[in-house]
């Protein structure tokens, strides 16, 4: 859902949106169109404004990464094809985790490119239903298939593109951030880190939401990336990253301390709406 990595001031003020992707008006800004661009090395931008999606690029065959809303699909497809790709050289179809706004163009993407879709173990039950397990207020997606699921440390490998799966559970449980190395630098396509309305004490569908967000934070501080990316382009100032960029900083992404920081600051917020919680009894 939308809220990555906020300070505990902004995460309170976007608790009440637990349900914000079911909301006309946060669809419609979420999914306006955006020009793609080209990030670093074989890495492009094929979102819309609100919801990022990424498309590594490689002779053998693309990967992407995320599909957004239902109507996001069209958006996310057509920018692929303005970057001079083509749709059908798309082989893998891969996603950060199970909520509407990242899944939901799923299955139309998949219609389009024909790809392979590559997901955790723990978000194959909610993919494949369309649902997510014990969160009635995020809303149904089309319910697409996945082909091959996935655990902590597996890889994927198409032509030079080496990917490895970093299971982060929390968000929910299938959270999943996905790290590439290229001769750019290392890239880490990070899953949402904050609570985003999960119950973190007494929740049947997930009782163990607390302990795997600890043990996430634990595993980030152990990882190393030179660009972080995320899938709200806000959470990681994309915005103020591409002026950048089109005022001539030609790498404007790379800035290897970024996952220390949002990492800290994510901890910080879960640890407080954690407290939180516990004070209101869960």
């Amino acid at each position: 859902m939308r809220y990555l990595i906020l300070g505990a001031a902004a995460l309170a003020a976007c608790i009440p949106a637990a349900a914000a992707a079911q909301d006309r008006e946060q669809r419609l800004e979420w999914n306006k169109p955006a020009e793609p661009f080209h990030i670093a090395g074989n890495v492009y931008y094929v979102g819309t404004q609100g919801l990022a999606a990424y498309l590594i690029a490689d002779p053998k065959g693309h990967v992407l990464i995320d599909g957004g809303l239902p109507e996001s699909a069209p958006l996310i497809a057509a920018n692929i094809r303005t970057l001079g790709f083509k749709l059908t050289d798309v082989r893998y179809l891969l996603i950060n985790h199970a909520h509407l706004d990242h899944m939901g163009g799923l299955a139309e993407l998949k219609r389009l490119t024909g790809a392979t879709l590559v997901a955790s173990r723990g978000d194959q039950a909610d993919l494949e239903s369309g649902r997510v397990a014990g969160r009635p207020e995020i809303g149904a997606a089309p319910p697409v298939k996945v082909d091959r699921a996935i655990g902590d440390g597996a890889t994927l490998r198409l032509g030079a593109i080496r990917l490895k799966a970093h299971l982060t559970p929390g968000h929910p449980r299938g959270c999943t951030s996905w790290a590439l190395k290229s001769g750019k630098g290392n890239f880490l396509f990070a899953c949402s880190l904050t609570v985003a309305g999960q119950n973190l004490l007494r929740d049947p569908a997930y009782p163990k939401a607390a302990a795997d967000f600890r043990a996430t934070f634990a595993k980030l501080k152990r990882l190393k990336a030179d660009y972080f990316l995320n899938f709200h382009p806000e959470f990681f100032d994309l915005a103020g990253k591409r002026a950048r960029m089109a005022a001539g900083a030609a790498d404007a992404f790379r800035d290897p301390g970024e996952l220390a920081r949002q990492t800290t600051r994510a901890e910080r917020a879960f640890e407080a709406e954690l407290a939180k919680q516990q004070a209101s009894g869960g």
